[in-house]
């Protein structure tokens, strides 16, 4: 059959209503047209936190992630969950969390975590020939979950912290393909490089690796010297304390060098082959987040400072340039399937490849979400500074629903860090109209 393109397998698959297609292109096409698939996580990094961005005064210097953005796609309207283990579930399966049930953060006495019934991103790469891996923190699995939890969902090579957090950065519990590894005594930042760097030197096939750095999480630290710029910092605890956000950037810092050291470790032929893609799962952390949030807070709320995060893509076949396109953290299901060379998408994931590739093609422009979807909903009670509810928005007006409060509306256009609710005192007609669109489209969305 040379010459020709064939159907080799088509899943269809139906679960809480949302239909999944899946078709493979032939092993001998993909060998000659699949990119490499590098996507980076940072743990708590909001858009105030990002160099790309100018939100906020305060960020620290990220040449590497400068670099990526200058030469890639920046999307300035990037919407996670307000916490990790929801963000990460949406890009396994290409699901909101009401689908999958993970809408907030699995604690460790938390029962019940990503589900291994769902046809997750690398149970779809099963049948290419794309090796795979996750490196770092998982905190997709509950307490009822086996150190296997991420080979039931299709990943092959995992090594990491699997819990969400770890309590010191140089000493730190390390699962590597189901088995307990023990206590890894080196910073956790230059280890994950480590291994990440490993790993792809020894592939032979095309790849795809999901690098999930804990930095720049709690606790904060001081980063090993030879990884920042800023020597003066002290490890001390009572400095941290007092002023945590030096210490904050410098994790961000160490991360942005080891993230440098793991690009410039490919040769050129893997560089030039490979599409780069990074993100922030979540907002910054309140006690460094920037105050333009003002009383919105950020990590854990459903507003702006929560959820809009720094997603930038760069690399093979990626324009330079920035996107206003509304993006849930669910789409990069749809968008990494297609870099694999297959077309697979969810009612809750929207392919992004030809956005990137020609921003006025048509088929690009048909790819536009018009609304971005936010949630965050638990079993266990809200903590301090967390809310619990849904956001939904459009191209400029956002509507707010935290529980147990009155629905709030912004203009997002004149008021992006969302200082005037328009609908307390006497909303206009118009007003009215726009909240009742905007909650119209929830509920579809909920059907």
């Amino acid at each position: 059959m040379r010459g020709f393109y064939f159907l080799r397998i088509i899943v269809a698959i139906r679960r809480l209503g949302v239909s999944l297609i899946v078709v493979l292109l032939p092993t001998s096409a993909m060998a000659n047209t699949q990119p490499n698939i590098l996507l980076v996580i940072a743990d708590d990094m909001g858009l105030d936190a990002s160099p790309c961005h100018n939100v906020s005064k305060n960020q620290v210097s990220m040449p590497n992630l400068k670099t990526l953005c200058d030469n890639g796609m920046v999307f300035d309207n990037a919407y996670s969950a307000p916490v990790c283990s929801p963000t990460r579930a949406t890009i396994m399966t290409g699901k909101y969390g009401f689908r999958t049930g993970v809408g907030a953060a699995i604690p460790r006495t938390g029962r019940e975590g990503l589900s291994v019934d769902e046809t997750s991103l690398f149970d779809l790469l099963e049948d290419t020939n794309y090796s795979g891996a996750v490196i770092g923190k998982w905190h997709l699995a509950g307490s009822d979950d086996s150190l296997n939890h991420p080979a039931q969902l299709g990943v092959k090579e995992y090594y990491g912290i699997f819990k969400g957090a770890v309590r010191d950065y140089f000493n730190w519990d390390a699962v590597h393909n189901g088995e307990n590894r023990g206590q890894v005594s080196g910073y956790t930042t230059t280890v994950l490089t480590d291994r990440a760097i490993d790993w792809i030197e020894a592939q032979n096939n095309p790849w795809f690796l999901w690098l999930a750095y804990n930095a720049p999480h709690r606790p904060f630290h001081e980063p090993p010297e030879d990884l920042l710029t800023d020597t003066s910092l002290t490890d001390d605890e009572d400095a941290i304390r007092a002023n945590p956000l030096p210490y904050y950037n410098a994790a961000l810092e160490a991360l942005d060098s080891e993230m440098g050291r793991l690009l410039n470790s490919l040769d050129e032929e893997t560089r030039n082959n490979t599409v780069v893609i990074f993100l922030g799962d979540n907002g910054t952390p309140n006690r460094v987040a920037d105050d333009v949030y003002h009383s919105r807070g950020a990590k854990g709320g459903i507003f702006q400072g929560g959820t809009n995060v720094p997603l930038v893509f760069s690399g093979r076949d990626i324009e330079k340039g920035r996107s206003s396109t509304l993006v849930n953290t669910t789409d990069l299901y749809a968008t990494i399937a297609s870099f694999a060379g297959l077309s697979a998408g969810t009612s809750d994931s929207y392919n992004l490849r030809s956005l990137m590739e020609d921003q006025n093609a048509e088929d690009a422009k048909e790819t536009n979400r018009k609304y971005a979807y936010i949630e965050h909903f638990s079993g266990e009670p809200a903590k301090r500074r967390e809310s619990f509810g849904w956001a939904i928005r459009d191209a400029r007006y956002k509507l707010v629903q935290v529980d147990g409060q009155e629905p709030m509306l912004f203009d997002l256009e004149a008021d992006p860090f969302e200082k005037t609710d328009l609908l307390a005192g006497n909303p206009s007609e118009a007003i009215h109209t726009k909240a009742n669109e905007l909650l119209a489209a929830y509920q579809e969305i909920k059907e």
